[in-house]
């Protein structure tokens, strides 16, 4: 069977002779378009090419490799079962996603997902500001835990409070759905604010040295407030982290209810990105199965893939880059929340927040608000 790769083979007879001359369909079939495809491919080429060699004189080329990798992306096949499709044996396949991740991973990261102290957070602020109705906030941050066959010998490192074996996604959102910055691969079972607190992006928003813009008044008001990140209840309450007020106190008191409702619906984005994200990466919908190592890089240039879709997106601004299917639910099964528990507050993020619940409820009200 995987002598007659060159002429049988999905790459051949599918990509070659039908969807290279369809980019519709090439894009239905790899979630990229021709042109990225090519992108993609001039970036990892060198890294990903074999020399021929006495033992295999016609190695698999380049873009199939990248063409392997991107389908087990987009649907989560088995290698057996793109092993009979690509007619390449499925034990190569494994190595082959491997190095293709890792090859991507160091390549997409400086272009879709740069160092944050490079991100003009004042546009961001304005985008949340028009979009979302949320003005001073530079991004919203959610978590998820991303499903993960379990690791052999890793006892219940990986075992998280839903029971069942994960890696987290540690995510900031911007206004466009796009990620700001992610932290990848703390263990399932560690609890969801510390795992915050650990991250990079926790200790640096924390110690203040992010990078927020300077502080100023939120429009057409006198009240001064820092720019914030909007999150849910998982996170702790901070000068520079916005939280709801629980459940409780916003059904007694309509202010914090109208509060609860603007930052819910700016920090909604968050949801949106990774609803995005599994709807065009179905790997998502099953455990993953791959080593930890690999699971880290592969969820990295998803992020970085999104990134990449949305901005082809923006630029149209036409059609969304890939539609929702309506028959499929998301994967609540695979990709979850965070558990509904923060940490410690911090005494100046009262503060901030009453200033923003005034503000909501006076000056910067909008009219629906009050039809809740």
């Amino acid at each position: 069977m995987f002598k007659y790769r060159d002429t049988e083979g999905f790459y051949e007879v599918l990509v070659n002779r039908h969807l290279k001359n369809n980019n519709i369909k090439f894009r239905e079939f790899f979630r990229v378009n021709i042109q990225q495809f090519d992108f993609l491919l001039s970036m990892v080429e060198n890294e990903i090419t074999l020399p021929p060699s006495n033992r295999n004189k016609k190695p698999i080329s380049p873009a199939e490799k990248l063409a392997i990798t991107l389908r087990y992306l987009a649907t989560g096949e088995s290698m057996r079962s793109l092993s009979f499709g690509f007619r390449v044996n499925y034990s190569y396949i494994s190595v082959i996603i491997k190095i293709t991740l890792a090859a991507l991973k160091t390549k997409l990261i400086p272009i879709f997902m740069p160092d944050t102290k490079t991100i003009n957070f004042m546009s961001k602020a304005a985008e949340f500001s028009y979009k979302w109705n949320f003005p001073n906030c530079i991004s919203a941050i959610d978590g998820k835990h991303i499903r993960i066959r379990c690791p052999s010998k890793s006892g219940s490192l990986y075992r998280n409070y839903k029971d069942f074996f994960s890696i987290v996604l540690l995510a900031m959102v911007d206004a466009n759905y796009k990620f700001i910055a992610v932290d990848i691969g703390s263990f399932g079972k560690e609890g969801d604010s510390g795992i915050f607190l650990k991250s990079n992006m926790g200790k640096q928003i924390l110690n203040r040295s992010f990078g927020f813009p300077e502080e100023c008044a939120l429009p057409g008001s006198n009240k001064v407030v820092p720019h914030v990140i909007v999150g849910d209840e998982a996170f702790r309450l901070d000068k520079h982290i916005m939280k709801p007020y629980t459940k409780k106190t916003a059904t007694a008191d309509k202010t914090k209810a109208i509060f609860n409702y603007r930052l819910s619906r700016a920090r909604r984005v968050t949801e949106n990105a990774f609803g995005l994200l599994s709807q065009v990466f179905r790997i998502f919908y099953q455990p993953i199965h791959l080593k930890t190592s690999t699971c880290d890089d592969l969820i990295w240039v998803t992020c970085c893939l999104h990134n990449m879709l949305r901005e082809g997106y923006l630029e149209k601004n036409k059609n969304p880059y890939y539609e929702y299917e309506p028959e499929q639910t998301p994967p609540t099964d695979n990709i979850i929340s965070f558990s509904r528990s923060g940490g410690f507050s911090n005494a100046e993020g009262f503060g901030v927040r009453e200033t923003f619940k005034s503000f909501f409820n006076n000056e910067g009200a909008v009219s629906w608000q009050n039809d809740l």
